[in-house]
């Protein structure tokens, strides 16, 4: 009798294809048996590729001559620490009475890749291959998922992306680690007064390493300066700021021998306290009224933000919990795996037209989760789910391997088992979700702008006048005091209380408002901030942003630094290289010395590995093989190309006592 086997990435996914599938199973020692199936599992990668002395023992020993080293044939081995797993499911894959294999690892480019691996050492054939795609792993999703499985072959592409990446990062890293340590590492090793200092750089990482350092340049670099703004107070209790208006200037000419306009802070303060108390002396020479040049109510509305995707949630959880990438990683993974959430792994804030269809399922389960409860009804009662699918919420062009992660409304009574952080993570993922079914918060925004001896005052007030969303945001841990400033809610133009606004609100065009007095408010500027572990995400997500080229930019729109499935983990390697120090208290990042020196040598060197343009294109890259629109072998001519380039260019080099040099300046910054 023939069965089925089915290969998951870890057990405790097996054991819930077994429960959908409601057959009763044997264990066995590695797998799980029934009637009709077996069931198995990966743990991980159970193959990896080999190291350069495998192809020759040459190659063990780090030498100018062997560089660069680029494979004709790859060879790739089972990792030892798995050897026992990977016969196990080698001898399932071989067995006569399994004649269909459903592949059920993570659906992404790295679950796919993980089964290939094994695929290709075994070496399967003759048998019926079919790919598993789920985005939760409720019964219902699993159940669709094995009754929809695709042919593996329709994945072939999503494959050979995800080959090409390994060999991507195993090329630039295993090739140009060798070489800047073989170019600098003996001076470096000499300034650190170490026997040796081995270089290790990435196609990601050291991209990353050159984010942060850049940005503790710019800070140390940053000088702060004053600035004094003039304020005008007028009769009702109104407030209002002066801005430079450059056609009319009638008073400010006067002051033009003292204060030149590039002496101006933004054009709406003086960069020297003198001369801001000079242009009030001449304000105020007269008793002037204000007229009213423009007075105006307006009504904003704010929509719901988009749902949460990986980088977004990472972000999210830095700034509250103060947790870091790849713990919120864990635990968004251990919802998915409690059936609370969908898949974690995902770069799209949207959801598809397919999975509007159903909403209603994943609300009406959140009716049993009390802090939420009388939202989830409202939304239910009020059918205010439909139409979804026509809003911004909703857009298949945005997704690729998977929507957002939003909360199944299934798993509720997994709750009480998890820790503080995971439930609160949970809460902050349904509030996001039941957001996008109510109306926008509405504001009400005031606009004065008024004249006093030919100079112009500018007054402007946000006010809420309808919570909606915002209502279903708040979340129930979070204090009254700091909502607003957390879910970014807070107002933009200053406050405003019932009185004020009133009295703003009678305001019209032409009226006269007898002046009260002149301050000057001195302010002070600021450097740009550090990065923080959620914020870091963001910016490798958003890579494409930090590109001055607009057609570039525009080019690579959509593609970042690293995947969402990789990210958090380059964030820990360069913490435990000792490139960069995070904060476990603020996630804060910082580099650290030997950080910045790597930095150094990268930029003397390869600053290319420094750019986001050529990593994330590299990305995009990526991305058109997994679409089809580029093949392997022209990626992979391109980034064997790259490597040969750059290891030439470093060979003539000859700036090594140079750099010690800067070495030199870097320490001093870092006593």
């Amino acid at each position: 009798m023939s069965k089925k086997l089915l290969i998951t990435e870890k057990p405790s996914v097996a054991t819930e294809f077994a429960k959908a599938l409601k057959i009763n199973t044997t264990r066995k020692n590695g797998y799980v048996e029934s009637d009709d199936y077996v069931i198995t599992w990966c743990v991980g990668h159970l193959v990896t590729m080999s190291y350069p002395e495998v192809y020759d023992e040459k190659y063990k020993a780090w030498r100018f001559d062997t560089l660069p080293f680029i494979p004709t044939e790859w060879k790739y081995e089972v990792i030892a620490s798995v050897q026992n797993q990977f016969d196990i499911v080698k001898s399932l894959l071989l067995r006569d009475d399994v004649d269909t294999i459903y592949v059920c690892t993570d659906s992404g480019r790295e679950g796919e890749y993980i089964y290939r691996l094994v695929d290709a050492m075994v070496g399967v054939k003759g048998k019926e291959k079919k790919r598993v795609w789920i985005d939760s792993q409720t019964e219902e999703e699993i159940l669709k998922g094995i009754n929809g499985a695709k042919d593996l072959s329709e994945y072939d592409a999503l494959a050979d992306s995800a080959y090409l990446r390994a060999k991507e990062d195993y090329l630039i890293g295993i090739n140009f680690s060798r070489l800047l340590t073989l170019t600098y590492g003996k001076k470096l090793a000499e300034f650190l007064n170490q026997e040796r200092a081995p270089i290790s750089v990435g196609r990601v990482m050291t991209c990353v390493l050159g984010m942060v350092v850049s940005r503790e340049v710019e800070i140390r670099n940053f000088v702060k300066s004053k600035f004094y703004k003039i304020g005008a107070s007028f009769e009702e209790g109104i407030s209002a700021e002066w801005k430079y208006d450059a056609e009319n200037q009638n008073n400010f000419k006067e002051l033009i021998n003292v204060v030149e306009k590039n002496n101006l802070y933004n054009d709406n303060g003086f960069k020297i306290e003198e001369d801001a108390n000079k242009f009030i002396e001449i304000l105020k020479l007269q008793n002037p009224k204000g007229k009213v040049l423009e007075a105006s109510k307006k009504t904003q509305k704010e929509n719901a933000p988009l749902l949460y995707n990986l980088a977004e949630i990472q972000n999210e959880c830095s700034k509250r919990f103060k947790i870091s990438p790849d713990q919120t990683l864990e635990v968004i993974q251990l919802l998915y795996e409690k059936k609370l959430v969908t898949y974690p792994r995902t770069d799209a804030r949207v959801l598809s037209s397919a999975v509007c269809k159903e909403i209603s399922k994943n609300i009406s389960g959140l009716i049993n989760y009390e802090p939420v409860k009388a939202f989830a009804q409202d939304i239910i009662s009020g059918e205010k789910f439909k139409g979804i699918e026509k809003t911004r919420y909703c857009d298949d062009k945005k997704i690729t391997d998977h929507y957002a992660i939003i909360p199944t409304g299934q798993g509720l009574g997994a709750l009480k088992g998890l820790s503080q952080t995971a439930a609160r993570t949970y809460e902050i993922i349904v509030r996001r979700f039941l957001s996008i079914f109510y109306p926008a918060a509405v504001y009400s925004r005031v606009s004065l702008a008024l004249e006093c001896k030919n100079e112009r005052f500018n007054a402007s007030f946000k006010v809420l006048v309808d919570e909606g969303y915002l209502k279903v945001a708040k979340n129930s841990f979070a204090k009254a005091s700091k909502q607003d400033d957390q879910d970014g809610n807070g107002t933009d133009d200053g406050k405003a209380d019932a009185a004020l606004l009133e009295a703003l609100k009678k305001c019209r065009k032409n009226d006269k408002l007898s002046l009260v007095g002149f301050d000057i408010k001195e302010g002070e500027t600021s450097p740009p901030k550090r990065y923080n572990s959620g914020s870091i995400i963001l910016a490798m997500e958003n890579a494409g942003q930090l590109i001055e080229d607009e057609e570039l930019r525009a080019q690579i729109k959509g593609s970042g630094i690293g995947t969402s499935a990789t990210r958090a983990e380059i964030l820990k390697k360069l913490n435990n290289i000792g490139y960069i120090s995070t904060n476990k208290k603020t996630q804060i990042i910082t580099p650290t010395r030997l950080g910045e020196i790597i930095y150094e040598v990268v930029e003397k060197s390869i600053v290319h590995l420094l750019n986001p343009e050529l990593t994330a294109s590299w990305e995009k890259g990526l991305n058109y093989v997994a679409e089809g629109s580029i093949t392997s072998d022209e990626y992979l001519q391109k980034l064997e190309g790259f490597v040969r380039r750059r290891t030439v260019a470093v060979m003539r080099l000859n700036n090594q006592s140079q750099l010690v040099g800067r070495f030199n300046e870097i320490s001093k910054n870092y006593k």
